[in-house]
Parts: C-alpha cells; structure tokens; sequence
C-alpha cells in the first residue's frame, strides 16, 4: 500500500495544527514520524484514519484519492492506528480485549471462543508473549497492554500500522521483540509509521524520516543520510548544545529515609536515602518493583513495613494528602489516569495541590491564584492559548509539564518522579532536565525512576538498580554504565 498525503492543513477553532504537510509512505518501509510535542504528528494520522476531517489538501491511496469517514472504516481498508494512549478495558481479560467487537460467531449464534484462543495464541506466540488469556487487562503492566495492543492491531491483517510511541512503556527485552515483528512485517510488505521520541530507535529500525514542526513538514530524508543533530535542529529550529545539560550537585543532609521498607508481592528490605540537592535515579526492568516502592512512599497503596524519615524524624505515612504536608511530590507513571483531571483546565490543575495557599477566609484569592499559574505555564513553556483551555486538550509533552508544575507548586522537599519524559519530545525533554537542576539548586531532592538507561545515566548523582523487589544495588554516578546497571537489574553483579 502506497500512501501520498499533500497540503494537508486543519485548525481547530482558531488553533491552526497542519499548515501544508506532505508525506509519502511507501510500501513495506518503516517511516519515522517526528516532531516536538503540538507539531500535529498525531492529528496528521487521525486525518489518515477518519478520526479528524482535513479542512485542505488531498490523501491519495495506490494512486486514488480516499477519504475515510471513521478509524473502523479505515482499519477495515487496511490500516491501523496503535495509540499512544492505549483503547484497554481494564475488566475485561486479554483475550475479551483482543476480539472486542470481532468476535468470530458460530452459525447458532455463539462466540466460539476455542477459535479467539486459536488466533490469540498464534498471534502471541509470533510476538512471544506469555500473557494468561483469561488475566483481566487491569492486572497487566503498561508494557503488557502494549503488547496486548499490538497484537490486536496484527490481527486485523493490517497493511499499514501506525505505531504513536510504541515503546514508551516497554522493557529492552520488549522492544527488541517489536523490532523483530517489525522487521518481519516489513518483509511480507506491510508499511510502519513509526512515531516516537526515542532518536535511537529511529536509527536502529527506521527506513525514512519526515520531521515536522508547527504544523509544517521541515524534511523527508533516508536514515542513511541524516544524523542525530541534525534531526534535533530540524525538529526544533534550534541547536541544542547537549543533550543532558551539565549539572553540579550541591549535596547535602539526608531529605528521606527508608530503612527496611516492605510491600508484601511487591518488594522486600529496601534501604536508601535522598539528600537535599541529589538526583537520585531508580533503574530496573519493567515489573521490578520501582512504581510500588514510590506510590508507598507516597501513601498510595496503604499499609507497608518498615520505616520512613522526613527530615530525620520518623512518619508513619498512609495518605498523598499526609505526603504532601510532609514535603513530598509524586509525578506518576501514568500521567492521564493519576497526574491530571482531564475535563478541567490547565490553571485548576496545576493550583489544585496548593489551593490552601490562595484561600483567606474560605475564600480563594483569584488573583494570586491566577498569577501564580502564569508564572509555571511561562516557566515550564507550557504552549496553550490560555489557562483555562482543558488538559485533555493539549499535547502528551505539555500534559506533562503541567504535571510537573502543579507539584513545584506546592514547593516540595523531594520530588519524585516516575518516567518523568515518557511520551515527551527532546527539546521538551531538556527543559525538564534544566528544572531539575534548578529544584535541585534549590536543595530539593529528586528520586527520578526512568526506563531510559541514558536518561538515568545523564541526569543521575546515584543509581538505585530494582532486581525482582530488591534493592539489587547502587552505583555512583562515576562507575555507573549500560552494562553494570542492565547487569544488576538482571540479577547479576554489577561489580563484578
């Protein structure tokens, strides 16, 4: 399947997102779509797919001109959108969300359930998946709904797969089977749009690369002929200097403490502390254990063993709200389930952790409320038209952003943030990594858990390495690498 998208330009209401793009897809290549978080890659494949009407511009398919009226219309054509933000329903098993709406139905009527555990099994077996059919979807990790989505897509006998950050979610061992799957696909022909932030995989499985930026298309160019700066400077219009900006930690007294810290099926005897002005990273593969450890932490999973130090004194934590007086902050995982309310605006969300800060009398001070939301949407270069426009509304990387400022609001004495980059576009990415030299300037400590191993290389003071619920070990930032970290988060010695 030949894909040609010219001149495509939408707006919504008055927010022009495509002003003139172009891309040609070609048939059985993987293309690589990037693009700063707003540069409307998403939209751009919603108008492929029927989600969104182009307002200019025409689609043409093996030469003919088709328009799809919805996604289904399109999936049934032969091309397939995998979502960043994944279509799971939580109480149902795999193998219901896999056949959702295509259950194959017997003559007298009934789902013949032998047949989806067939296909399931084979579709499973190509991706090596070892994922219980029967386990409800919620009981799964965001790597496994993933995959769960992908085999989903795969079944539908796609020709051409749009994949929106596939990766985000996924361990090494995860992606590397992706890479097999598209690697294969791509030899019986099958097309990949490929979007995503990570610029090393783009080298490793990508054939072409279009960048965009603010709504135009900069650049189509072969993998071969291109290189990381260069695609930097094409997506942001801009030279960044490096990727990790330097830092100089100032560290001092123990902020945390956990000594002897336990969750029964999540982790066991973990011991370590975070200093004013440290980056504190947390490594290890996907399930290890890190998320659990931090949401205790925080007093969002309840009764835990062992125990927790504030400033030296010791807290028996059992509620966020109880973690917030203490100075603590917590950017979850999942940013659009647990980080924002997404149907209010951006100015509610950021000032809700701080409220008490604005209210005189049981009455909120509007004013001061107003100016201090300014204040982190200007700081975080937060791009909206206005603070009252609604969270749902804006793009994965400034979603984020506005995470992040609704705790620096609140001031916090360590921050914890859980893949705080997951989704987000590398000129966003370097903003955020300046905050966090900053809040550490401040003397803030910062406990950062990332799957990204140059992420937590470059940013890191020390490395925590989670192995199966174990602190497996640590590493100074001086002896710390690829090799010792993947090596530890294995359940090897990293020393050694």
């Amino acid at each position: 399947m030949d894909i040609v998208m010219e001149n495509i330009h939408k707006a919504f209401g008055k927010n022009r997102v495509l002003e003139g793009v172009d891309i040609h897809i070609h048939e059985g290549e993987v293309h690589a779509l990037m693009g700063e978080n707003g540069a409307g890659k998403s939209t751009l494949m919603n108008i492929l797919t029927g989600l969104h009407k182009k307002d200019e511009g025409r689609v043409t398919i093996d030469g003919k001109e088709t328009t799809f009226e919805n996604p289904k219309e399109a999936e049934k054509f032969g091309i397939a959108f995998i979502h960043q933000e994944l279509n799971i329903w939580p109480h149902l098993t795999v193998l219901e969300n896999l056949f959702i709406n295509k259950e194959p139905i017997s003559s007298f009527g009934l789902i013949q359930t032998r047949k989806m555990k067939a296909v399931a099994s084979e579709q499973f077996e190509r991706l090596g998946l070892s994922i219980p059919l029967n386990k409800e979807a919620c009981e799964c990790s965001v790597g496994e709904q993933q995959m769960i989505e992908i085999a989903k897509a795969l079944m539908t006998d796609a020709k051409v797969i749009i994949m929106d950050e596939p990766t985000a979610a996924l361990t090494d061992r995860e992606i590397q089977k992706l890479f097999g799957v598209i690697q294969s696909l791509q030899k019986s022909g099958v097309s990949i749009v490929y979007i995503s932030h990570r610029m090393e995989e783009i080298f490793s499985i990508c054939d072409t690369i279009t960048v965009m930026r603010d709504g135009r298309t900069v650049d189509t160019t072969p993998i071969p002929r291109t290189s990381f700066d260069e695609v930097v400077r094409k997506m942001v219009g801009r030279e960044l200097t490096d990727r990790f900006p330097s830092r100089e930690a100032n560290v001092g007294e123990a902020v945390l403490r956990v000594e002897g810290l336990s969750r029964k099926g999540s982790f066991h005897n973990i011991n370590f502390e975070a200093r004013s002005g440290e980056i504190v990273g947390v490594a290890g593969l996907m399930g290890a254990g890190r998320t659990e450890i931090m949401r205790t932490i925080f007093g969002l999973d309840g009764k835990y063993e062992g125990h927790i130090y504030m400033n030296g004194k010791k807290e028996t934590i059992k509620s966020p709200r109880q973690a917030v007086q203490l100075g603590l902050g917590l950017i979850t995982e999942d940013r659009k389930e647990e980080g924002l309310i997404l149907d209010f605006s951006i100015r509610d969300n950021i000032a809700l952790p701080s409220l008490t800060s604005f209210t005189k009398n049981a009455f909120i001070q509007e004013k001061e409320e107003s100016d201090f939301v300014d204040l982190l949407i200007k700081r975080l270069t937060i791009k909206t038209e206005s603070a009252q426009t609604e969270a749902q509304h804006l793009s994965g990387g400034n979603q984020q952003k506005v995470v992040i400022a609704k705790w620096i609001g609140i001031g916090p004495r360590v921050l914890i943030l859980d893949e705080p980059t997951r989704g987000v576009d590398v000129g966003a990415k370097r903003e955020i990594y300046q905050l966090m030299n900053e809040l550490t300037d401040r003397g803030v400590a910062i406990i950062m858990v990332s799957s990204e191993l140059p992420e937590v290389l470059g940013m890191s003071d020390r490395i925590l390495v989670i192995h199966e619920g174990n602190l497996a070990g640590e590493l100074s930032k001086e002896e710390a690498d690829q090799e010792k970290i993947m090596t530890l988060a294995t359940g090897g010695n990293g020393h050694g």
